[in-house]
């Protein structure tokens, strides 16, 4: 299915690796220019390099922390310097730590809110007048299952990205007609960081081998399996195209089904 978006301009945040990255590479993959960002200068130049393997239009890198105001402006602006113009959002960002309340501090708690709302509150802020000076723009924030079911020691991800819902929902109907705004709630898919807690787990001698370790960790999930990264990236791609043009407004969980929540 063409995705109608051949020749846009995507900007894709936290994308050298991970969720992020399969973003990326299916925007690319349907011909949009897409910038890749990341604060390892090094692996995001591996990541342009694999993006632009898949690509039909361009790939650039632009190094930035998104806790600093500054970076999210240059992030902005090379965009629109490089392509003309910022048709598409994909905001993306590390997980905080894991850990229970009673061993969470107010500095992990305001770090948490840094990363993961105001990294999304400078850069719509930054791209809005972007996205409505074109035709169909998008925001899409990737978020986590944990918004929809609260998970065990992950009390700064169940707490604070409630609050990147709360945006979303409300840049939907703020930013409306010109820009549609949408979540997306991953469960878990193998990136880098289940590599490692699988592979971890092998060397520990708790799987017998890496196969084994990913097929007992996708157990209890009702398709029997974790997430390829780029079951994720596919959708956030149609979120971010025409072809989803009515859907406005939504958290979308891409889990298999494995949250239990009805709503």
């Amino acid at each position: 299915m063409d995705l109608e978006i051949e020749g846009d301009a995507a900007l894709v945040s936290a994308s050298s690796s991970g969720l992020g990255k399969a973003s990326a590479i299916a925007l690319a993959r349907e011909g949009a220019n897409v910038v890749l960002n990341g604060r390892d200068e090094d692996r995001l130049a591996d990541a342009v390099a694999e993006v632009e393997a898949e690509a039909t239009g361009d790939v650039v890198g632009v190094a930035g922390d998104l806790t600093s105001g500054a970076d999210v402006t240059t992030l902005v602006e090379r965009t629109v310097e490089e392509f003309g113009g910022l048709d598409h959002l994909v905001t993306s960002a590390g997980g905080p730590p894991s850990g229970p309340f009673l061993e969470t501090d107010d500095e992990d708690w305001y770090d948490a809110y840094d990363l993961l709302v105001m990294s999304v509150v400078r850069l719509v802020r930054e791209a809005a007048p972007h996205l409505r000076a074109g035709e169909g723009g998008t925001v899409v924030t990737i978020t986590s299952r944990s918004v929809k079911e609260a998970i065990d020691s992950l009390v700064l991800s169940n707490s604070v990205r409630m609050g990147v819902i709360g945006l979303e929902k409300t840049l939907s109907t703020e930013l409306a007609p010109e820009v549609r705004a949408n979540a997306v709630l991953p469960g878990a898919h193998e990136t880098a960081r289940i590599r490692e807690l699988v592979e971890q787990g092998v060397e520990r001698g708790e799987y017998e081998s890496y196969e084994a370790g990913l097929r007992e960790r996708g157990q209890a999930n009702p398709l029997g399996r974790i997430g390829d990264p780029m079951e994720l990236g596919d959708t956030v791609a149609f979120l971010s195209s025409p072809r989803s043009g009515y859907i406005n407004g939504e958290a979308v969980l891409v889990d298999g089904g494995q949250s239990r929540g009805n709503l």
